[in-house]
């Protein structure tokens, strides 16, 4: 029987398998689509990856332990559901923490003062590239004038909601709350309230996951790699 008991580092990563060949085949306004004909240990396996820009997300708690949510229509789902502020790193040369402290201010009108690195994940491993950055966003502040009304269609309208923290937890537990960003985001800030907040990481925190993928060459073809810090 062979030994698969793993006995090195717990953490993500390692070398990865020769690519013989590479064919796009879609190539979109944000993602693309491409097949990979790769050897894996002298045997060829075709793979297709959904190549990702990445995104990031906001949990915004407030004085009251409130959770700040959007209720957002999301196509894919042909469904309406309750997010944390997020978005794409689809923007040349934006650091995440700064598109992350952007998309707070224009999907709910708020600023923060203090920044922290909650939880990273990995949406799809086995189909698509994408990675997220999840920050902590605290001290909040309204915005002079209120939110800006930079987006159309699903997002000219971003009617918003605060649950506290415990509530939030539970909505997550029972199903009633099922987007990935919520979910990570709320259980990572639930349990690091639960430990004082003495997990939180900087907000400048180097992102390992999303500088091995893009030294790998797993984000969209258009997309500038030299953006990641």
């Amino acid at each position: 029987m062979i030994d698969e008991n793993w006995a090195g580092l717990v953490a993500d990563g390692g070398e990865s398998f020769p690519i013989i060949k590479s064919t796009v085949q879609f190539a979109g306004k944000v993602w693309s689509i491409r097949t990979d004909v790769l050897d894996f240990d002298g045997r060829l396996i075709e793979r297709d990856i959904v190549m990702h820009p990445g995104a990031v997300a906001v949990i915004a708690i407030d004085d009251e332990d409130r959770v700040l949510l959007i209720r957002q229509y999301r196509h894919p789902l042909g469904l309406y559901i309750f997010e944390p502020p997020a978005g794409l790193l689809d923007v040349s040369g934006e650091p995440p923490l700064l598109t992350a402290q952007r998309e707070l201010a224009e999907e709910s009108g708020y600023q923060a003062d203090s920044w922290f690195t909650l939880v990273d994940f990995l949406n799809s491993p086995g189909g698509s590239s994408e990675a997220i950055r999840i920050y902590l966003a605290r001290d909040l502040h309204v915005l002079p004038g209120g939110r800006l009304q930079t987006g159309e269609a699903e997002e000219a309208f971003l009617p918003r909601v605060w649950v506290q923290l415990d509530e939030a937890k539970d909505l997550v537990l029972s199903g009633a709350v099922s987007g990935p960003t919520a979910v990570a985001g709320i259980l990572a800030a639930w349990a690091g309230r639960e430990m004082g907040w003495s997990n939180l990481r900087s907000c400048d925190e180097p992102w390992a996951m999303r500088s091995a993928l893009l030294a790998a060459d797993r984000v969209p073809l258009n997309f500038n790699k030299k953006e990641l810090a």
